[in-house]
């Protein structure tokens, strides 16, 4: 479970990060950041009746917290990010889902895991 402290909880957290921060979109999932001024980042995640019934919003909101959770690590200190479920996020396998986030991590640079000089060229690192 993602610790309570890297949790997004207040509704004003939620809406900041929203309306002031960036987005960026995937076919199953958006994303949103903005800088918090923390030395940690904290996660929030939504989805909306679109997606469905309580049960397949709480699976979408699980599945994503769980990529995070184990992701955590990779993801650079300092902001507050909010994933939002879309609706055909029902149909998709967790796999799906976990590649999704990462796409936007990496096109929003928040990615610990950037490539090297070495490695945009064929060459891996050390």
């Amino acid at each position: 479970m993602l610790a309570s402290r890297y949790r997004i909880r207040l509704d004003a957290d939620f809406r900041r990060a929203r309306q002031a921060g960036k987005s960026w979109s995937h076919q199953l999932v958006v994303m949103c950041a903005m800088r918090n001024h923390l030395d940690f980042s904290r996660y929030g995640f939504a989805a909306s009746r679109r997606v469905g019934k309580a049960v397949v919003r709480n699976r979408a909101r699980r599945r994503m917290r769980e990529v995070v959770r184990l992701k955590r690590h990779l993801i650079d200190e300092g902001w507050d990010i909010v994933f939002v479920a879309r609706s055909c996020i029902a149909q998709a396998s967790y796999a799906e889902i976990a590649q999704a986030m990462g796409e936007l991590l990496r096109r929003a640079g928040l990615c610990k895991c950037r490539q090297t000089p070495d490695q945009k060229n064929g060459v891996p690192g050390q």
